[in-house]
């Protein structure tokens, strides 16, 4: 269902889609699982157009969550003023949004449980997913970050840089994930593509680095032919992420090595 908050300003109308059970039980408790994809070329929701499906959204709600799609601030297609709100730091990543947003839902529908934060996202939303999970450890408890481009500085300048204008190098090193990798608490899975032509896979590699260096617990996913987005290997990432939610955020023990089979015409995509 379309919703509507506040961004983090207390002001300014966020839009976005909510996915619930089919067989929702309003007495009930629902963790929330926020997915994300920052921008700045665009948000989690991407076209407003009808869809039947959304990717697994639905899908993922029916094994008991409640899912989030929030386009957060800095997106194109409004004011000056909502792009200007993150300008020059990539690493916003519209989290103060996300966070305000699923406060104010839980306001809203008391079936919500905010102690049980899920976030997950591919590319960008790997990058914000991520981020996160680091710089919001007691909101965000479970994370699955998707091929992440979590140091700008080791991806191509055409993408955040043409919306968000040049930064030092000093501000991309605040930025980059593997900087605040030490504080996390919650539970992580890292994947990449090692034929990655877009995020090349090192991006993954400086977080498992730096979370290693920090004695830190962590889940890693590669697959060692797949280019950015995981093509025939997309229905092993979706079944180890729904097992992910499931088992961590749920606290349910979920099939062992379900089997999700993809259709003979079926597409990934992915941005």
């Amino acid at each position: 269902m379309p919703i509507t908050v506040k961004a983090h300003d207390g002001k300014t109308d966020l839009y976005g889609l909510l996915y619930t059970p089919t067989q929702l039980d309003a007495g009930r408790k629902y963790p929330i699982i926020d997915y994300i994809y920052p921008g700045p070329q665009g948000g989690s929701v991407g076209s407003w157009s009808f869809s039947a499906a959304r990717g697994d959204h639905q899908a993922l709600a029916e094994l008991g969550f409640v899912v989030l799609q929030l386009e957060g601030t800095s997106n194109p297609l409004r004011s000056k003023s909502f792009h200007d709100m993150s300008y020059g730091n990539m690493a916003e990543n519209t989290l103060a949004d996300q966070i305000t947003g699923i406060r104010q839902l839980a306001q809203t529908y008391a079936y919500i449980d905010t102690t049980r934060v899920g976030i997950w996202g591919h590319s960008g939303g790997g990058f914000a997913t991520a981020t996160a999970m680091f710089r919001y450890p007691d909101f965000f408890k479970v994370g699955i970050s998707e091929s992440g481009n979590h140091d700008n500085r080791n991806y191509e300048d055409d993408w955040g840089e043409r919306y968000n204008g040049l930064t030092s190098a000093s501000d991309y090193a605040a930025q980059a994930n593997q900087t605040y990798a030490k504080n996390l608490k919650g539970k992580l899975m890292l994947a990449h593509g090692m034929m990655d032509d877009n995020v090349p896979p090192y991006n993954t590699l400086l977080v498992v680095e730096a979370l290693e260096k920090a004695n830190k617990d962590y889940d890693l996913v590669l697959f060692p032919n797949s280019a950015h987005g995981y093509g025939s290997y997309a229905p092993y990432m979706t079944r180890r992420r729904w097992d992910y939610f499931v088992k961590n955020l749920l606290g349910a023990e979920p099939p062992k090595e379900y089997q999700i089979e993809a259709k003979p015409d079926s597409r990934n995509s992915v941005r």
